[in-house]
């Protein structure tokens, strides 16, 4: 794998939009966002910030973004019988788009 963005989507690198947005998070919450309030749910590298996640999604789809806000979920411990684990960390971003802009994802 490259170094800009390692197993555990951690990001290292320049602002190219594949290495900062890694997926879009489909749920019913989320569709609520995007109807009434214009806003798109992203997951992302966890080292990314507010201005990097903002970056890539105006190259990525040629939008104006009007707010990005983040949040970090910490991986919780699994356990399997005598063996423990753990979940890895995500970061999600919720993303205000302009109001005559519009994402769609489903």
């Amino acid at each position: 794998m490259s170094k800009k963005c390692n197993n555990n989507g951690h990001y290292d690198g320049d602002d190219t939009f594949h290495h900062v947005i890694l997926g879009s998070r489909v749920t019913e919450k989320t569709a609520f966002l995007s109807e009434k309030l214009n806003c798109v749910v992203l997951e992302v590298a966890i080292n990314s910030n507010k201005a990097q996640i903002r970056r890539s999604v105006e190259l990525a789809w040629s939008v104006k973004v009007l707010s990005v806000r983040t949040q970090t979920r910490v991986g919780r411990v699994r356990r399997r019988g005598a063996s423990v684990g753990r979940c890895a960390d995500r970061k999600i971003a919720i993303i205000q788009l302009h109001h005559d802009d519009r994402l769609s994802f489903y």
